[in-house]
């Protein structure tokens, strides 16, 4: 089973701890339109795999080589990232069934659900957290 984890609480990880890493699986053009984590105050850097490929969002069969050759092993605590926690919630369940036990997915992704209005990033998430992000 793979755990839930809040935003703050990855967050707090990523500072502490020097085996944790942030995946972020959605596509090339949500990385390049909608912005990334920023992990620069935390020595860190987003490690971006598509867990779907754009345009078709067919499922990316190199994905967990593709974690392989960005030197994630089991010993790493993975938290993965997608829009809204669905993507990635399927990302950590296959990283967990290839053998790394330690895959959480962020719960809401990085901007949530829609809020009253039809809008993405101001209900829940990492950005509207308050956590760093950039635009690319």
């Amino acid at each position: 089973m793979v755990e839930n984890v809040a935003p703050n609480d990855v967050w707090a990880a990523l500072r502490a701890k020097p085996d944790a890493v942030l995946v972020d699986v959605r596509t090339d053009a949500e990385w390049m339109y909608v912005g990334v984590p920023n992990l620069q105050s935390v020595a860190k850097q987003v490690v971006m795999i598509q867990w779907q490929v754009f345009p078709g969002m067919q499922v990316n069969a190199g994905f967990i080589e593709e974690l392989r050759q960005m030197r994630i092993t089991p010993a790493h605590r993975i938290y993965f990232l997608c829009r809204s926690g669905v993507r990635s919630m399927a990302a950590a369940r296959a990283a967990v069934q290839a053998g790394f036990p330690h895959a959480y997915n962020i719960a809401d992704g990085f901007e949530g659900p829609l809020d009253g209005q039809g809008h993405r990033g101001t209900v829940a998430g990492w950005k509207a957290s308050g956590l760093p992000w950039m635009q690319r």
